[in-house]
């Protein structure tokens, strides 16, 4: 993305603006002081384990949520003080499949632009338009409840779009949808941010995050790391990888993390990604694990993922909260 604004031009303001944005639940902190800012037409990708604090960052967004603390605005609107005026400026797609069954795509269509207060004399170009976004000519009287997966979800974005928000929220859209269904979902994501609709959509499959501009790692409710996919890859990692295999991967990963230089050891299907610091030398790996009587094959250094980079991270930021909760013990 580009950044650059024209010589004399103001920047233009955030569609999404968050500082210190907290929530809590009695003593537990869903969110915990985060700082985000998206513009206009990104794509942003929240990723993180369950219950790290995704969609109760959306459900904040959305307004749906009071903050306990810390502002948010979006698309110009104060989410705590200007909630129900938000709400008629964005789409929000819920993890739970919220359409209804016993209605046909037309009538569900029907009811959403109701509620979205889509005006009569253009709703029925509006229908029109949802049906061929998402591939459902034919498909306009079938109920839905007989409808596949990826068609569901897929005329549940279109339900959300029917007013034209700028900004849309989908939280987890694609969970439970086969891959070629969720390839597909995405082009759609993109097709609209080629149009200038701001997105932020949650998701667990890793390889959905690659498909953002910028990606959000959120652990424990904290923002732990944000960037393009490839800046994340370049820069959170703080190593070199390698990808071996070994007999009994899960004692060779605790052989691993003992030794000097390797910063850190995981299992990936039926190889063990390493991470070792930079200037520490890989090729005594496969020695250490013979020493412990574990067969490996030599290390082959390869290129990151995302979900190096997240296992590293979330590693990383679990035993800092370790250390301090062990300082706070010791000054106790």
């Amino acid at each position: 993305m580009n950044d650059s604004v024209p010589s004399g031009a103001a920047p233009a303001e955030p569609v999404v603006l968050a500082r210190g944005l907290t929530k809590r639940f009695g003593k537990f902190t869903a969110v915990d002081s985060l700082d985000l800012t998206i513009a206009r037409g990104e794509v942003v990708g929240f990723i993180g384990p369950n219950g790290a604090g995704k969609s109760t960052t959306i459900r904040l967004l959305c307004g749906l949520l009071t903050p306990s603390s810390g502002t948010a605005r979006v698309a110009g609107f104060d989410v705590a003080t200007q909630a129900e005026a938000l709400r008629a400026h964005i789409g929000y797609m819920s993890q739970k499949f919220s359409l209804y069954g016993d209605l046909t795509c037309r009538e569900n269509l029907r009811f959403f632009g109701g509620i979205y207060r889509v005006p009569g004399a253009s709703l029925d170009e509006r229908i029109r338009f949802v049906i061929g976004m998402a591939g459902l000519e034919g498909r306009e009287d079938t109920l839905v409840r007989t409808l596949a997966g990826g068609w569901r979800q897929r005329l549940a974005l279109g339900c959300a779009i029917l007013h034209r928000p700028p900004v849309l929220f989908l939280d987890e859209p694609t969970s439970g949808v086969e891959p070629q269904a969720r390839r597909r979902f995405w082009d759609l994501i993109h097709d609209l941010a080629a149009e200038g609709v701001t997105v932020l959509v949650s998701t667990h499959y890793m390889d959905e995050a690659e498909y953002c501009n910028r990606v959000a790692l959120i652990d424990a409710g904290r923002l732990i790391a944000i960037g393009s996919p490839g800046q994340l890859r370049e820069r959170e990692l703080g190593g070199t990888l390698y990808e071996l295999a070994c007999t009994a991967p899960g004692e060779a990963v605790a052989v691993l993390r003992a030794a000097p230089g390797v910063l850190e050891a995981a299992i990936f299907g039926d190889r063990l990604h390493v991470l070792i610091a930079q200037g520490s030398d890989a090729s005594s790996l496969s020695a250490l694990l013979a020493q412990a009587r574990l067969e490996a094959s030599a290390p082959v250094a390869i290129a990151p993922g995302l979900e190096d980079v997240f296992v590293q991270l979330v590693m990383r930021t679990a035993r800092e909260r370790e250390r301090e909760r062990e300082r706070q013990r010791e000054h106790a």
